[in-house]
């Protein structure tokens, strides 16, 4: 059994999947409290294996996305190769990077969250990274590319921190793009889906 926040099918609004039709397993539980986090951490409910392949099976699209939360708190390289099987889906993963990643995940997002208010520093577990995802709070960046999960391969991307005040909202989304253009290493993500206003 495995705590399940929700399910959904949507746009990837992230990264650089951006624009692609998915469906997200959101995981309840994260062993981090980051003030800016819009996961209700509570909420969810318990379902086997079959159950979350069932679901997953009523939506198009050829990728799943675990996220969270912190998905690696549930999963296993069981349970990716089942949902695979199942649904005949690739699978990505959106995670904090204080667990290893199971085998068998496709595409692996990290988004460190050490130093920031609430979660403390950490050891990143993950020992490869497809993309860096990192929430500019205008915490020193030049850290990330020196992560041991991080190679030639990975991509860069810089994100605003959303928050429910529009004027604040627009002065992260601002310094978030000076600082993109400031550092060419980096590419800017903008959260397309609070853009399009879709889940």
């Amino acid at each position: 059994m495995r705590k399940i926040n929700e399910i959904f099918y949507s746009l990837q609004g992230e990264g650089a999947h951006t624009g692609v039709p998915s469906v997200f397993v959101r995981f309840s539980g994260c062993n981090l409290k980051c003030s800016f986090c819009d996961t209700q951490h509570h909420d969810g409910k318990m379902m086997t294996d079959d159950e979350i392949a069932d679901v997953v099976n009523n939506y198009p699209g050829r990728w799943i996305i675990l996220t969270g939360g912190e998905p690696t708190m549930w999963i296993d390289s069981k349970f990716v190769a089942y949902l695979k099987e199942r649904t005949g889906k690739m699978v990505a993963i959106e995670t904090n990077g204080t667990n290893p990643v199971p085998e068998g995940i496709d595409w692996v997002t990290v988004s460190p969250k050490y130093g920031m208010n609430g979660a403390g520093d950490y050891d990143l577990k993950v020992a490869h990274a497809d993309e860096l995802k990192v929430v500019d709070l205008g915490q020193p960046l030049d850290s990330y590319f020196r992560l041991d999960c991080v190679d030639s391969a990975t991509r860069f991307y810089l994100q605003p921190c959303f928050v429910d005040n529009a004027g604040e909202c627009e002065a992260n989304r601002q310094r978030t793009v000076r600082r993109v253009m400031d550092d060419s290493r980096w590419t800017l993500s903008v959260q397309l889906h609070r853009f399009l206003n879709i889940p």
